[in-house]
């Protein structure tokens, strides 16, 4: 057997700018996503292509725990780096079940104070049945069986840290077996070739997420979205080279682009434009059959191999145009500023997600309650509404991440000089 890869792969990959940035724009991205009735969710990066922010966070996520716990294993051993993950574990764990009883009790409130409000806010976000039935849905919500669509991230997040454990051991026969795994993984739970015999993706390789009714799965699978999670945790150790920056590849990145920017199911602006420009007409049939060919190879639950590569060419253009370790992101002036609060952002990424999931979802009350056109599924909402509530929550997640960058060192537990000279202190 072959050792994992030395330890100077692992020292070598630093805190690298260019993630907490990306990880960064990722959260302001899932809050616009998550905001009912959001006007700017037609202009995220899920609109003009198949991937979108989950791929950002998870691929992110997957290079930093990378950076935080393989030298752990690498010092301590497997067992010690097992049982740091599975702590990690434990807090996602009850991070999860705190924001979704935070989250519920808070459209308890809303509904129950809200008396001329236009909608029941528990019912918009289908949780009515855990109120009418909690017997059934809070056993399966402590057990992991009841997942609730907005809810899905972080279970996802901890099933794939689970796998950190394996994957590392398998490294220690070679990076190639390891990787290895991920993607035979990935395959068994997304299932690619059955696109191309118009059979549906069997439902075994995932996890049950209603406790009654149909069997209805966790909506992000996470056997297959290890994938994405493991091919930022390769990169930062050194287990896939950095690609070379080369005007070949940067064309290729740019047609894998263009090509899903048009073939993309929730393209919102190309759907426009081939509506409204006439010379475009001839695309249109075309577009139209290869999104109904594509199957289950352009599925969010299932990771489909268009997100992949889309992502994939993406991520090579960002990372081509932040430079070597982000020389060329801005570090003075107004830019400057802007890169370091989104770098905040991204370093605190835990607790500005599950904070975000708050803010979104009382953001949208906001916008429902100031709509023009009132009740009703589809609303009209002043452009300055649309505008002040997504500021608003920029400016909430911004704050949330410096109080959690406050809290990292609080001054009860700093040493202060008086301290360290032995003087009393009062």
């Amino acid at each position: 057997m072959t050792q994992a890869p030395d330890s100077a792969a692992a020292k070598e990959a630093r805190r690298d700018p260019r993630l907490d940035f990306f990880r960064g724009m990722g959260m302001f991205i899932i809050l616009i996503a998550h905001i009912p009735w959001n006007g700017w969710n037609n202009w995220i990066p899920a609109r003009f292509g198949y991937s979108d922010a989950t791929e950002i966070f998870v691929f992110c996520s997957g290079a930093a725990s990378a950076i935080a716990f393989l030298k752990i294993f690498e010092k301590r051993g497997w067992w010690v780096g097992t049982m740091r993950i599975a702590f990690r574990i434990w807090q996602l764990y009850w991070c999860h079940i705190a924001i979704f009883f935070a989250l519920l009790t808070a459209l308890i409130i809303v509904d129950q104070n809200l008396v001329d409000a236009s909608r029941e806010y528990v019912a918009v976000l289908n949780l009515k049945r855990f109120v009418n039935d909690p017997a059934a849905f809070l056993p399966a919500l402590f057990t992991l069986r009841y997942v609730p669509n907005y809810f899905d991230i972080l279970v996802m997040y901890m099933v794939i840290l689970a796998l950190i454990p394996v994957v590392v051991a398998l490294s220690r026969i070679g990076p190639k077996v390891a990787m290895g795994f991920c993607v035979v993984l990935w395959l068994l739970a997304s299932q690619p070739w059955l696109t191309f015999i118009d059979v549906p993706v069997l439902t075994a390789l995932n996890l049950p997420a209603n406790p009654k009714g149909n069997f209805i799965t966790w909506f992000f699978n996470p056997f297959a979205w290890q994938l994405i999670f493991f091919t930022g945790f390769a990169f930062a150790v050194g287990w896939l080279p950095k690609p070379p920056v080369k005007a070949s590849l940067v064309l290729l990145a740019l047609v894998i682009l263009v090509f899903s920017f048009f073939m993309d199911p929730d393209g919102v602006p190309a759907r426009r434009l081939l509506r409204s420009v006439e010379a475009l007409a001839p695309l249109r049939e075309p577009v139209a059959a290869f999104k109904q060919a594509a199957g289950n190879l352009d599925s969010k639950t299932y990771f489909g191999v268009f997100r992949y590569v889309h992502f994939l060419a993406l991520a090579y253009i960002v990372w081509s145009l932040a430079g070597d370790n982000g020389k060329r992101l801005p570090s003075r002036g107004i830019g400057g500023g802007v890169v370091t609060v989104v770098r905040r952002v991204g370093q605190q990424s835990l607790a500005v997600f599950i904070a975000s999931l708050l803010i979104a979802r009382i953001i949208g009350v906001y916008i429902a309650e100031h709509s023009i056109n009132g009740p009703g599924e589809k609303i009209e909402v002043a452009q300055w509404v649309t505008n002040s509530a997504n500021l608003i929550g920029f400016a909430l997640i911004i704050a949330v991440a410096y109080i959690a960058r406050y809290f990292r060192n609080p001054p009860w537990t700093r040493k202060t000089a008086l301290a360290t000279t032995g003087t009393p202190m009062t």
